[in-house]
């Protein structure tokens, strides 16, 4: 891994099949180097509360890595440049479309794919955290309140990958992570202030958004910065549905994160630092006493998309009757909150579930949270 300058995980793209292509009077340009434009999928789990499986979802990530709607074949504009590549290459890109644990290649996108995880892993849950940090993808960790106490083990475990308080870049999407207050309980008061004085030498909420603050100073000048938080922001609404407000007391009320929303403020204020994206979770989609649901995602007036990823509970069993394999198999949903950043640009935000059940993976549900016209439809 290469972190921020150094320690950001370097993606590559295959270039080539699995056979030598007949020699050529000059060399064949890979198929990566044809395609048009450049596509991030970022993957966000919130609040996970023991709800992860290293295999299971390890096969889901790499579906929503490589899936695309078939349906889109039918397009004229897909049609007309699928033609351009012949038979082969068309092939190629059905083979993967169909076959998405096979290396994903496009020969209209380069499709890189990056995890964002918002802390909860479970009850200081270690063996989940060494899970999550095995995971070979490109990723990045914040840990919340239920994170708290086995804290050196966490740390240990997760290494550059948890962004408390600093920026972690990748060159390759053009990308940078910056991380908020770990360890998060939302409100006004400061969640373990006595670890996070030893820590990090936070004593109040003011110098929390100077830390955020400067993680963000000297992002190179053509990346987009991302915040990940446990908790959201203040200022997004204090009805009890809000994206962060308090659904467990009459009456809701604000409790989102007070240095979070200082230190964005600070950053438009003061800087050319681009954020079209803060990432959260703590604040549970389900609210409490059977009030409904949560919403999930704000766009404020700036254009900063606020997205809660906290879908709890993010795993559910279900009963397979279509398997090729054997009918009644048992299986599980499990829930991402999927971003495409197309050619700079948030694009689209959906919350995914994917159904996995043995080694075959489908997209079960897609619910549009946003699309690139700016209207969030939640």
């Amino acid at each position: 891994m290469l972190s921020a300058f150094l320690h950001a995980p370097t993606l590559s793209f295959l270039c080539s099949s699995s056979s030598s292509p007949p020699p050529q009077p000059k060399p064949r340009p890979c198929l990566s180097s044809m395609a048009s434009s450049s596509l991030v999928r970022i993957a966000v789990v919130g609040d996970v509360h023991d709800d992860w499986d290293l295999e299971e979802d390890a096969n889901a990530l790499q579906f929503l890595k490589c899936h695309m709607d078939l349906k889109n074949l039918s397009d004229t504009r897909l049609r007309g440049n699928a033609a351009g590549f012949g038979a082969l290459h068309r092939q190629r890109y059905l083979n993967n479309l169909l076959h998405p644990s096979s290396f994903c290649f496009s020969p209209f996108f380069l499709v890189h794919m990056l995890l964002l995880h918002s802390g909860d892993f479970g009850n200081e849950n270690l063996e989940l955290v060494q899970d999550v940090a095995a995971l070979n993808f490109p990723k990045a960790v914040i840990l919340g309140n239920h994170d708290s106490w086995s804290t050196q083990q966490f740390s240990a475990n997760l290494g550059q990958e948890h962004v408390g308080y600093k920026r972690l870049d990748f060159p390759l999407l053009k990308l940078s992570i910056v991380g908020g207050r770990p360890f998060s309980c939302g409100g006004q008061q400061i969640f373990r202030k006595r670890l996070l004085s030893a820590r990090y030498g936070i004593q109040d909420m003011e110098g929390s958004a100077k830390r955020i603050y400067e993680a963000a100073l000297g992002t190179p000048e053509d990346h987009l910065v991302i915040l990940l938080a446990h908790n959201g922001p203040t200022g997004l609404g204090s009805e009890l549905n809000d994206i962060c407000g308090k659904d467990w007391v009459f009456g809701g009320g604000d409790h989102g994160d007070p240095d979070l929303a200082q230190a964005i403020s600070h950053l438009k204020e003061t800087t050319n630092v681009s954020v079209p994206l803060v990432v959260f979770g703590h604040m549970h989609k389900e609210l409490a006493h059977g009030n409904g649901l949560r919403k999930m995602i704000v766009v404020g007036t700036d254009n900063i998309i606020y997205l809660n990823g906290a879908i709890v509970p993010r795993v559910k069993r279900s009963t397979n009757e279509t398997s090729l394999q054997a009918s009644n198999s048992d299986g599980t949903y499990r829930a991402f909150t999927l971003v495409e950043i197309l050619n700079g640009q948030v694009n689209k935000i959906s919350e995914s579930w994917v159904s996995v059940v043995g080694n075959e993976t489908t997209l079960e549900e897609e619910h549009i949270l946003f699309k690139s016209n700016g209207q969030s439809s939640r």
